[in-house]
């Protein structure tokens, strides 16, 4: 059975230097996934023309729009670049550009030009869980996201701040702390009856 290797992490995108190339529908669908999970992530998008839309999402958030054609020197200072144009021959050329760089970079729909995927999401409050299909159904990310959403009780985030409040109480040292939270948090995975 083939298996997701993918190693999930959680960016702080407020604090990284991001660049997505490509100012059509794809450009605008990866900006928007990103500021609906991170508000203040720091984005520079570059584009020769951009979407009403994206211009106006742009505007209430920290997203700089640059009217200009891809070339190298864009990528001065970048953590991470997505590629979003319709001609394949640039999106490539961003690939390769950043691969000799070392920053990752997503050639959005072509996952053999993918250091990272960018999966469905399920937020509340302090709690975020991402979902990977390693890059071979979004749709199945997508349900399996609603399904999340239905099942994460809206009042898990009141259960993050108690605990949280509750972790700074217990004595000892990190192994007793972690043992004696997941004596506490036990009863929160219901087990199966037979």
């Amino acid at each position: 059975m083939e298996r997701n290797e993918l190693y999930p992490v959680f960016l702080k995108v407020s604090q990284l230097n991001i660049l997505i190339v490509g100012g059509g529908n794809v450009g605008l669908e990866k900006l928007t996934f990103m500021l609906k999970s991170s508000p203040n992530a720091q984005v520079e998008m570059l584009a020769p023309e951009f979407l009403p839309q994206t211009l106006e999402l742009a505007k209430k958030h920290q997203v700089k729009i640059t009217k200009d054609v891809y070339n190298k020197s864009y990528l001065e200072g970048r953590h991470m670049v997505i590629a979003t144009t319709d001609k394949v021959d640039v999106n490539e050329q961003v690939y390769h550009d950043c691969r000799e760089r070392h920053i990752l970079v997503n050639v959005a729909d072509n996952p053999p030009f993918c250091d990272f995927y960018m999966g469905g999401i399920v937020t509340k409050g302090n709690v975020k869980v991402a979902i990977s299909t390693n890059g071979k159904s979004p749709t199945t990310a997508k349900r399996l996201r609603q399904f999340f959403e239905d099942v994460i009780p809206e009042n898990i985030d009141d259960l993050v701040k108690n605990l949280n409040e509750f972790r700074k109480t217990i004595k000892g040292d990190f192994e007793e702390k972690v043992e004696t939270l997941n004596e506490f948090t036990k009863g929160l995975v219901s087990k199966k009856k037979e």
